[in-house]
């Protein structure tokens, strides 16, 4: 008897290499349609809520399982077409095919999904907290300032692109849609010249080739190009010629370099940057401050938004001009400088060394002075200021996705700031630390999610807790 109820309970209503018709009930976090069938969950990337599918499972597991999209049967009023003809095979975007509209809709709800389940805010689900509707853009295409794509062999040729989704395949690429043109050109020059001069594309098995990866960043509001070209070592053959010819084709450039990395590893840029040609930065501002970026500096790819974002986190600062603020993860002090200028003074701290010394010059380039960057890490920084006597008033985090270190949280906590703004690019982590901001006395106000990442399932937030 035992043994045939465990043989009962094994059983699965679906089988590998099988085909089958499933509703589609509702989108992963990472874009992929959750299907049923009699019960059983199935992920299958391409297929939308409110679908009936044609499908295979290609995995099946105890509770769950994977399948490969065959045909929509009862399409989605929300499907559209992507404009990009690689978008199905690149792993770059993952909702172009859902009308801009709803992902916006979809946005906010992972955000108030992720405040409900992991937060454990249940007055999100009532809607008592003012999770207001994302703020999405009037153009969702060609926002990004910054890409890096990599570099490989086909056939003979030199081929760049983004990998296919799950692999590090790479997908040759003439034109990607949710970045900058001039980013289309320098890679188009890039592969061309390169194959020309006999320039060797790394080949990540064999760990052989000198070009890696074209790393481009655009000032959207100066107009000034960077390429790095990322190398498998110091050498770079016919390193003139290719500058000549970037130069030449995109005279919008102003710095090109060259960046080492011989690492057998998934880090994209190397501890060695050298200058080719032109300025070690270009010059961007969000807003009226402005910022000089280098080939390794933090600045938010989508400047467009960021101003949206950094306004909103002002707001919820809600300064007067008496207030202390700190600003811990500063970076190059993207938001620290936005503040300072409503702010009596703002201290910033980040624990990359070069990001201080980039975020003290640009400090200078725009004439502030009420504030005082640190290097190290926030929870050991923090109570050193306080036994300074700084008391902030107001404390701004920007985390990385792995959210706030618990420690610094408890520091927050202990400092008593009147206001916490928090801004975050993963609602799980921002839920989970909510929780414990809420647990030592802040209460959550309103979050507001804005699209940074259109075409993605990227959500970015901002929210305000205050004390009491």
């Amino acid at each position: 008897m035992t043994r045939k109820n465990k043989v009962r309970r094994t059983e699965l209503p679906v089988r590998e290499g099988a085909s089958y018709e499933c509703e589609v009930v509702g989108l992963t976090h990472d874009g992929a349609g959750v299907a049923q069938f009699e019960g059983y969950t199935l992920f299958v990337a391409g297929a939308l809520p409110n679908e009936r599918v044609r499908l295979r499972v290609t995995k099946a597991k105890k509770s769950y399982g994977f399948a490969a999209l065959q045909e929509v049967v009862r399409p989605s009023s929300e499907r559209v077409l992507p404009p990009c003809s690689i978008f199905e095979r690149c792993g770059g975007c993952q909702l172009q095919h859902l009308d801009y509209a709803a992902q916006l809709q979809w946005k906010r709800q992972t955000v108030v999904d992720s405040l409900a389940r992991i937060g454990k805010l249940s007055e999100v689900q009532a809607e008592a907290y003012a999770i207001h509707g994302t703020i999405g853009m009037d153009e969702p295409w060609r926002y990004r300032n910054k890409v890096q794509v990599p570099v490989a062999s086909r056939s003979a040729r030199v081929i760049a692109g983004f990998y296919a989704r799950g692999t590090h395949d790479v997908i040759d690429m003439e034109t990607c849609h949710i970045q900058h043109e001039w980013a289309d050109q320098v890679v188009a020059v890039v592969k061309q010249v390169a194959e020309r001069l006999g320039i060797a594309a790394y080949d990540e098995q064999t760990h052989s080739g000198c070009l890696r990866q074209v790393m481009v960043r655009v000032g959207f509001s100066s107009g000034q190009l960077m390429v790095v070209l990322v190398t498998n070592g110091r050498e770079l053959p016919k390193a003139e010629a290719l500058v000549a010819e970037i130069r030449e084709q995109l005279p919008q450039t102003v710095s090109i370099l060259q960046n080492i990395n011989n690492e057998r590893s998934n880090v994209i840029l190397g501890k060695v940057t050298n200058l080719l040609w032109g300025e070690e930065v270009i010059v961007d501002a969000i807003g009226d401050v402005q910022f000089a970026i280098s080939a390794r500096s933090f600045y938010q790819v989508n400047p467009v938004q960021t101003h949206v974002l950094y306004e909103k986190a002002l707001a919820y600062a809600g300064l007067s001009g008496e207030e202390t603020v700190i600003d811990a993860y500063c970076g190059i002090g993207t938001i620290t400088l936005f503040l300072a200028r409503l702010a009596k003074r703002v201290y910033g701290v980040e624990v990359v060394e070069e990001a201080i010394v980039d975020a003290r010059r640009n400090a200078a380039l725009n004439g502030i002075e009420n504030v005082e960057f640190e290097v190290g890490e926030a929870e050991h920084v923090m109570p050193a200021w306080r036994e300074r006597g700084v008391n902030a008033d107001v404390v701004v985090v920007d985390p990385p996705r792995k959210g706030c270190d618990e420690r610094l949280l408890l520091t927050m906590a202990a400092m008593k700031p009147q206001r916490i703004v928090y801004v975050s690019c993963n609602p799980a982590t921002l839920a989970r630390d909510v929780r414990v901001l809420v647990e030592r006395g802040y209460r959550l106000v309103e979050v507001q999610p804005v699209d940074m990442f259109p075409q993605t399932t990227h959500v970015e937030c901002v929210a305000l807790l205050e004390r009491g």
